[in-house]
């Protein structure tokens, strides 16, 4: 499956009442609070003797997924779009890949 497909699949299951300032709120709510189920999973295997649960941990990042591409959709951006612009500036971030320095020393402007 394509990236763009995921969003248009996944967004025939949005609310289809809700204004564009409702779908792009939802889905910033949305992504806190998965964010929030998907570091309870894991704050469970580290610091309270669990087995890390990678089916529950998956589908929590199969809702992250949805909320992403609801953000997307309420901006008007394909998801596909926003993706390779992290790349890009990745790329520029880290030219020879991750190091510490420029992980810590950001440059002006670098967000």
């Amino acid at each position: 499956m394509k990236i763009n497909e995921y969003q248009e699949l996944a967004m025939t299951t949005l609310n289809p009442k809700l204004s564009k300032k409702d779908v792009l709120i939802n889905s910033v709510m949305g992504l806190c609070g998965e964010s929030g189920e998907a570091i309870d999973i894991v704050k469970k295997w580290m610091a309270q003797g669990h087995e890390l649960d990678k089916e529950h941990l998956a589908k929590e990042l199969g809702d992250i997924a949805w909320y992403l591409a609801e953000a997307a959709t309420a901006l008007e951006i394909p998801l596909e779009d926003i993706l390779q612009a992290n790349i890009d500036k990745l790329k520029q971030r880290y030219p020879e890949g991750f190091e510490v320095k420029r992980s810590t020393l950001r440059l002006e402007g670098d967000i």
